[in-house]
């Protein structure tokens, strides 16, 4: 059985035991757009906001203390204009139609060149059929009180922002800059004698290449996916946590920035970090053997409840972090489920069953949604538990599923959005090297662990008796000439060149020559098409763990523990396998975000260095996202004031809310009058002004009750 259909019976085993608000149902369109479009987890994030957006917006436009976030509003410079709107249709009715037809129109726009364009349009249409809406109705102009209008209307804005959003959406998010120091690395050949650069990406060259998606992508060699993503406009990034890095001819725009990654050194072996980080992926390799006698707990009795003051700063930390020799972490599990108060059970796994499944589970494909869009669809199964109150943060009454689903998407939309325009800005400019390329290349340069013996190489792969040795004569892997004697050799899963048919084959573990290495992946697709750090697996799920923490009041899933079944022989895709029945386990959204993070390493994807950094920051992210989310569902953002866009150029918005008029000025940071106006806030408590004669610099913004100071904030001029 194909995965993707393993999964949708998992996350939607009780769909469809009751009916789903509309928001749910078009959040499924959605997903379904992204499986049956190319593999793009930045666009696909920004997909999922987007729409999200819409489904939030048409519903608190209805809402009494509901604020909307960009109808009405201005966002990054794009003023989406509203004036008021009133209906004669019952509530329910005019919110299911208005967020039907806002997402329907901007799906239309978004996925009209998908690959699988045809099944998307003929989905999107059956649901509005389904419905009894008439997709042939396309006016825009609202005032006359129909729903359909208002959605058409903030779709065709939506689209406009898209199109000046700094995603260059306009040229299918083609790349502007941004050129790739190495040359292209073509997989069907050993070794990586020609690589320049061993510190930065390299394009691969796969015949017939096809993506996480399940398509096929002409000429074989993909270029980086979106390393200038950064300049995207963000969900709640704030400037302050933003850095410019210039280079010739190119601004970067860094938010949260981690530092470098571990640049290569020369010699020093295994004490070299980045030597080290790239042989943890080869020896993890060697776990993947399903013959692997070794057996593992991965109940959460055994595995997970891992503090984030564990997690590794120096090389040492590292080192006693990553468990070299037998894969995993420090986490010791749980004893007790805390919902209801027995005992987590032991289950027993073999190890080359439960690391397998891992790298396959997580990486979303074939036919993926994308990890953005795998955690919506956790979202989702969380949503549809029978476990689960609707009740936001744990707290209050229970929320309508409409409310919940449209407040839970927004907040995930956002986070998302803003962990792949951050991932991507720190992929863009760091431009870090994937394990492919960064092995190969040492192998082919020796060891560098003992200049004494043959092939010392600085630049070399370390000595690790047991994982990375030097081929010897008389080694099965001498050659019949013993032309590949002092060659370096892996102890690690022995690749693709060994699987006929997936369906009955397995590579199992063995020792290989380190310059036929590959990842646990489909030889069709081997490495995502983007630099590794910081890893966008790690970023995304740790950020998904905390809103799904925050949003239900819980750092446990409903009922203590989630699930997910393994069939025997039917879950894998990339060889046979697994060769047991068992279930993957996670007492909290935390657990299953640190599980995808390792599983990145067994998969062959990303090295130590790109996982942490990514895990802090998602943390970050998910905390912030949310809390800047919430401040519309209750009108607070207004209450509490904001101006924007900030830094400003010629025009600033100030979203205030208030009955009164006051003075708005603005000092300088001598505290000099430079600019007067008395206000006049719209319906929508905004106001705007001309800044264009500022000069460039801090300013401090305020509101002035006669000589009493209301309000105020610090105001950055371009």
């Amino acid at each position: 059985m194909p995965q993707r259909i393993l999964i949708a019976l998992f996350f939607l085993a009780s769909t469809f035991l009751y009916s789903q608000s509309v928001a749910r149902q078009w959040n499924e369109e959605v997903l379904n757009g992204i499986r049956n479009d190319y593999a793009r987890p930045t666009v696909h994030a920004r997909n999922l906001f987007h729409t999200s957006v819409i489904m939030y917006d048409m519903w608190a436009v209805f809402d009494e203390n509901a604020d909307t976030y960009f109808l009405g509003k201005t966002i990054k410079g794009f003023e989406c204009s509203f004036e008021g709107y009133e209906t004669d249709d019952a509530l329910d009715v005019a919110r299911n139609k208005a967020i039907s037809y806002g997402v329907y129109r901007l799906m239309q726009h978004r996925f009209s060149y998908s690959p699988e364009k045809e099944e998307i349009m003929e989905s999107i249409n059956n649901l509005m059929e389904s419905l009894g809406y008439d997709i042939s109705y396309s006016e825009t102009n609202y005032h006359d009180g129909n729903p359909a209008a208002l959605g058409n209307y903030i779709a065709q804005q939506m689209i406009a922002f898209g199109l000046q959003d700094g995603s260059n959406e306009a040229n299918d998010y083609e790349n502007q800059f941004y050129e790739p120091l190495n040359e292209v690395l073509n997989t069907d050949i050993s070794g990586n004698f020609d690589m320049t650069h061993p510190n930065h990406w390299q394009p691969l060259k796969i015949e017939n290449y096809v993506d996480q998606s399940g398509h096929q992508v002409p000429g074989g060699q993909p270029p980086f996916l979106s390393p200038e993503w950064g300049r995207v406009s963000p969900f709640s990034l704030r400037e302050e946590d933003k850095i410019v890095y210039s280079v010739p001819g190119y601004d970067y725009w860094v938010y949260h920035d981690p530092g470098p990654p571990c640049y290569i050194q020369e010699g020093m072996g295994a004490d070299d970090a980045y030597k080290w980080n790239f042989s943890v992926v080869a020896a993890w390799g060697a776990h993947l053997d399903p013959a692997d006698d070794v057996m593992l707990d991965i109940s959460p009795k055994s595995i997970g409840d891992l503090s984030m003051e564990t997690y590794p700063k120096t090389l040492a930390e590292y080192k006693n972090f990553y468990k070299f020799e037998t894969g995993g972490d420090p986490s010791e599990g749980r004893e007790t489920n805390p919902i209801t108060g027995e005992s987590y059970q032991p289950q027993m796994v073999k190890r080359g069953n439960y690391t397998r499944t891992l790298a396959e589970f997580w990486a979303d494909g074939p036919d993926s949604e994308t990890p953005p869009g795998h955690w919506f669809t956790i979202l989702n199964y969380i949503n549809d538990h029978p476990l689960t109150v609707k009740k936001f943060k744990g707290e209050g009454s229970l929320k309508s599923d409409l409310e919940w689903d449209v407040k839970s998407y927004f907040i995930l939309g956002g986070t998302m959005h803003d962990v792949a325009v951050t991932a991507w800005g720190i992929k863009g400019y760091y431009d870090f090297v994937r394990p492919i390329s960064s092995i190969r290349y040492m192998s082919d340069r020796g060891q560098s662990t003992d200049s004494n013996l043959p092939s010392y190489n600085i630049h070399g792969l370390p000595l690790i008796p047991g994982r990375i040795e030097l081929v010897k004569a008389g080694d099965s892997l001498a050659g019949a000439f013993n032309e590949n004697v002092n060659k370096m050799k892996l102890f690690t899963w022995r690749g693709p060149e060994y699987i006929v048919n997936p369906q009955i084959d397995k590579a199992g573990v063995g020792w290989i020559l380190a310059e036929e290495w590959f990842p646990y992946q489909r030889p069709s697709f081997v490495t995502p098409p983007f630099a590794g750090y910081v890893s966008g697996h790690s970023t995304f799920s740790r950020a998904a763990a905390e809103v799904l923490t925050m949003l239900t009041g819980s750092e446990f899933f409903p009922g203590g523990m989630g699930t997910f079944d393994i069939q025997k022989n039917e879950f894998l895709v990339f060889e046979e396998g697994p060769s047991e029945d068992f279930q993957l386990q996670w007492a909290t959204y935390r657990d299953a975000s640190d599980q995808c993070s390792l599983s990145r390493i067994w998969g062959g994807i990303h090295p130590p260095v790109d996982d942490i950094p990514g895990r802090i920051i998602g943390e970050t992210i998910g905390k912030e996202a949310f809390a800047f989310a919430e401040t519309y569902f209750t009108g607070t953002i207004a209450q509490s004031g904001i101006i924007f866009p900030n830094p400003a150029d010629n025009k600033l918005t100030v979203l205030y809310k208030t009955q009164k008029q006051y003075e708005a000025v603005i000092f300088d940071v001598r505290g000099r009058k430079v600019l007067s106006t008395k206000t006049q806030f719209n319906p929508q408590n905004e106001f705007s002004l001309e800044v264009s004669s500022l000069e460039s610099g801090l300013y401090f913004f305020t509101l002035l009750d006669g000589d009493k100071k209301v309000w105020t904030q610090k105001l950055l001029k371009n």
